[in-house]
């Protein structure tokens, strides 16, 4: 069985709730649409997509006549059946990696907070090489260049036609250089925030280490938002070993109301800049 996306299980969970709302049990949905009871269940789970006919036909039997809905519903099992470039590299990354770089392809912005490390969106490749290679403690040399290829690709979402919108708050430790042997990435990485800044699509605040207690305290985290509807904002938090998605309606509010309290207590833009300027400027 596939392992569902989270747009996958998106879908199912909204077609299985509106099922529900209609008083109608799955069996007797299934029968009358002639599918096996196991198909019915496993769109609902989200292991498997749904064909747009198939969706229509499913809609209509459990009554859901809202135009809008609708659209919505198609607009999510199209995005569940792309094909992205990210699959060339599916025997290096891990499914929830591609469900990460999948949802980025198709969310309208991001917001994402980082207490140790730069954004990965924001990354030189010498950067997303020297951390990658830390972290990934059991790849080897040819798939960490595979690592940071995919990272330096993810990129683009940020220069396409309809870029995204990323607003990221990254606390002032993660800023401070690292790797004495190598002091130029550093330079290089904060001198690409500056650039990247640059962008009207890209907001970077710095958290600063004298700002005190805060929400961030517990940790990095990123939130996708997507153009049909806040319904179905992600948090995605990753892990050593694994990632974590954050799908409640009820939790994902929580961490935007953490994310805008973060905001607030970060320097404002022109501030951040200067301070990235003044971190850079002193590194020799």
């Amino acid at each position: 069985m596939a392992e569902p996306t989270v747009r996958t299980r998106q879908l199912g969970g909204e077609l299985r709730r509106a099922r529900e709302a209609a008083g109608r049990k799955g069996p007797d949905v299934a029968a009358s649409l002639g599918w096996p009871t196991s198909k019915l269940s496993r769109i609902e789970n989200g292991s498997l997509g749904v064909k747009p006919a198939d969706l229509d036909a499913l809609m209509d039997e459990v009554a859901m006549n809202d135009a809008d809905k609708r659209d919505v519903l198609h607009a999510i099992a199209r995005h569940g059946r792309q094909r992205g470039w990210w699959q060339t590299y599916k025997d290096t990354i891990s499914p929830a990696y591609a469900d990460l770089i999948s949802l980025e392809d198709g969310a309208a912005s991001l917001r994402s907070y980082q207490s140790t490390l730069i954004p990965g969106l924001l990354q030189t490749a010498a950067y997303a090489r020297a951390t990658l290679d830390a972290l990934s403690m059991t790849s080897t040399p040819d798939e960490v260049d595979a690592l940071v290829d995919v990272r330096i690709a993810r990129q683009s979402v940020l220069t396409r036609r309809e870029p995204l919108e990323l607003w990221a708050v990254i606390h002032e430790a993660a800023l401070h250089p690292r790797v004495k042997s190598n002091p130029r990435m550093m330079k290089e990485q904060l001198q690409w925030l500056l650039d990247r800044q640059s962008l009207p699509q890209v907001s970077i605040q710095v958290l600063p280490l004298d700002a005190g207690p805060n929400v961030g305290m517990i940790g990095s985290f990123a939130m996708l938002s997507f153009p049909e509807t806040a319904d179905l904002d992600v948090v995605y938090l990753e892990h050593l070993t694994s990632a974590l998605y954050v799908e409640d309606l009820t939790e994902v509010s929580r961490y935007g109301m953490a994310f805008e309290r973060l905001r607030a207590a970060a320097l404002p833009f022109d501030e951040s800049a200067d301070l990235i300027e003044r971190l850079k400027d002193k590194i020799r």
